[in-house]
């Protein structure tokens, strides 16, 4: 799951225990976040609009180096501000809400400095505008806004008063190639760039086509004629450019992973992952016998197991079926259990276009707005993996029937689908879902989740959730280890295709993850699963028999996006206290 979100100040939920009431702390807070999104709302409308700020629908983002430089300037100056504010403010949540804040600005305006010293601009114009464009043309979206995506496309073209965005990349790669020190993209993550830019046009083409109210045929062919000579350019001056070794400078790489809120040291990370990646391959082979004996199998290796499991594969008009009928027994389980509270409605879940499958080919989940939201709900996208891949590199790890229930446990309920409608249902500070996000409170959340369920699961269900868990530490092994230089692709490819058992093409998707799409990133699951964990288990021995789990569960939920040092202060001072 990746991006940052916002949420609506209605229905508001105290977070601390204060003299004042719930709704005065958030409010105060709220007036600074609000005007922090402003700045998001000028230089990122993409991202603005995408959770809820209909007013930048029709505008796209101005990437030239002039912009980009007025973006810094105007969050220097916000920080000031913030700073100020943080001398008169009394109230613990307020304060904590505008380090949020602040933390937010040093990491981007970090990010941008670093970016500038080390690296060539190298930007996906076509990824972008397909994700620009298609997340307005969603069904739940109104008419109103699906128009603005016909002005967003103009917008990228430059028919309304900037230059075309392929224009721009262009422009800011070029001007920085007079510094001989940068380093340019990977030469695959261009090419595998490139090679898409098919698959996306004929994606926009097919969403346009689906909302014929919108006449954008104009847009779209100019747009064409832009990627292809885009295409053209990155062939003669970007690939010649790029290179061949993957590894960040240890600045940029320590950086990402402090982002994504993994605190620790990245040997100390490697060192933990390795324990408990050995723990959960103990535990799949004690498992697999078990399996194997279930469904007559004749070897009891779990390598074996789990690929007989996965010859029992899925069409892809039976996936969809499959799947909802797997999240009806789980939220039964949850219930039964008293794993969490569930919200009334039902879970929206659909499978993937070919041009977002391409884009994202794993499951994922699609937040919801969280400003202005009219009932719009959280997506849960079901792949099969990339379309353009068929036969031996196909992928096999989405479309089986044993694999259904650990996904969605992961990307429905009780993980991210869950913890965004509680966010949005009882609503936290705007500033505790936006500007806090990160990757080891969002997927150490989920990754908790397929845990919990994790008993209450048929035996070959549970084995591949453990081969899921496997994944999850071998993430947060190898990401490390191949950009500090401690391994190779080849040794991460073997790993990952012998003993975590994934098809060629997952094997790829994952190497590319931790090299060239999201380096540190990948570590954040394994981490965030640790660090929650962590605190349960204070918990437990603080109350023993007291211990509430159904209580905790909704009380982490409930906490919002924030970073794990903060979710441990929330426990103790909170929660604790109260039980």
């Amino acid at each position: 799951m990746s991006g940052k979100m916002l949420i609506s100040a209605i229905s508001l939920l105290t977070l601390f225990p204060l003299t004042t009431t719930a709704s005065t702390w958030v409010d105060v807070s709220n007036e600074y976040t609000n005007k922090q999104i402003k700045i998001t709302s000028q230089f990122q409308p993409e991202m603005a609009s995408s959770i809820g700020i209909t007013e930048v629908d029709g505008q796209c983002s101005n990437i030239t180096k002039a912009q980009q430089e007025k973006y810094l300037a105007t969050l220097q100056a916000s920080k000031k501000t913030l700073q100020a504010a943080l001398l008169t403010q009394e109230s613990l949540p307020v304060r904590q809400d505008l380090n949020i804040i602040i933390n937010n600005i040093d990491q981007t305006i970090a990010s941008s400095q670093l970016e500038d010293k080390y690296m060539l601009p190298w930007v996906d114009v076509p990824l972008m505008i397909f994700r620009g464009v298609s997340a307005l043309l969603d069904e739940q979206m109104s008419d109103t806004r699906k128009q603005a995506a016909n002005t967003r496309l103009a917008c990228y073209v430059g028919k309304t008063g900037q230059a075309p965005l392929t224009e721009q990349a262009k422009a800011l790669y070029e001007a920085a190639l007079a510094n001989k020190t940068l380093m340019g993209p990977t030469k695959e993550e261009v090419n595998q760039a490139l090679e898409r830019t098919d698959t996306l046009l004929q994606g926009l083409e097919q969403l346009f086509d689906k909302n014929d109210f919108i006449k954008a045929d104009e847009n779209l062919s100019l747009l064409k004629q832009q990627i292809a000579d885009y295409r053209q350019w990155a062939e003669k001056t970007v690939i010649p450019t790029s290179r061949d070794d993957f590894r960040l400078p240890a600045e940029i790489y320590a950086l990402n992973l402090k982002t994504v809120g993994i605190d620790i040291e990245p040997e100390l990370l490697i060192e933990r992952a390795k324990a408990s990646y050995m723990i959960t391959k103990a535990n799949m082979q004690a498992l697999a016998p078990l399996v194997a004996k279930k469904f007559n199998m004749p070897s009891t290796d779990y390598r074996d197991v789990i690929k007989a499991l996965k010859k029992d594969a899925l069409s892809n008009d039976k996936i969809e079926g499959h799947y909802q009928a797997i999240n009806k027994k789980l939220e039964a389980l949850i219930s039964q259990e008293k794993v969490v509270n569930l919200p009334e409605r039902d879970m929206i879940m659909r499978l993937a276009s070919d041009a977002e499958a391409a884009g994202s080919p794993a499951p994922h989940m699609l937040p919801p707005p969280f400003i202005g939201n009219t009932g719009e709900q959280g997506q849960f996208v079901l792949t099969t993996g990339n379309p353009a891949l068929t036969g031996d590199a196909a992928y096999d790890d989405f479309n089986f029937n044993a694999v259904a229930y650990t996904l969605s446990a992961h990307e429905g309920r009780p993980g991210h689908e869950l913890q965004f409608s509680v966010m949005l249902e009882q609503g936290v500070s705007l500033a505790r879902v936006y500007y806090a996000f990160n990757s080891v409170n969002v997927e150490g959340w989920a990754l908790y989740a397929e845990a919990e369920m994790l008993q209450y699961l048929p035996i070959e269900a549970q084995l591949i959730a453990l081969q899921h868990r496997l994944l999850r530490n071998a993430r947060a092994m190898l990401d490390p280890m191949l950009n500090l230089g401690l391994t190779t692709k080849e040794n991460a490819y073997t790993l990952l295709r012998n003993d975590v058992v994934f098809s060629e093409a997952a094997v790829k998707q994952e190497v590319d993850r931790y090299t060239m799409r999201m380096p540190g990133q990948a570590g954040s699951y394994f981490y965030g699963l640790s660090r929650l964990l962590e605190i349960r288990a204070e918990v437990e021995i603080a109350l023993g028999d007291k211990f509430d789990r159904l209580a905790f569960n909704n009380f982490v939920l409930e906490q919002g996006l924030i970073p794990p040092n903060l979710m441990a202060q929330a426990v103790k001072e909170r929660f604790l206290t109260q039980q």
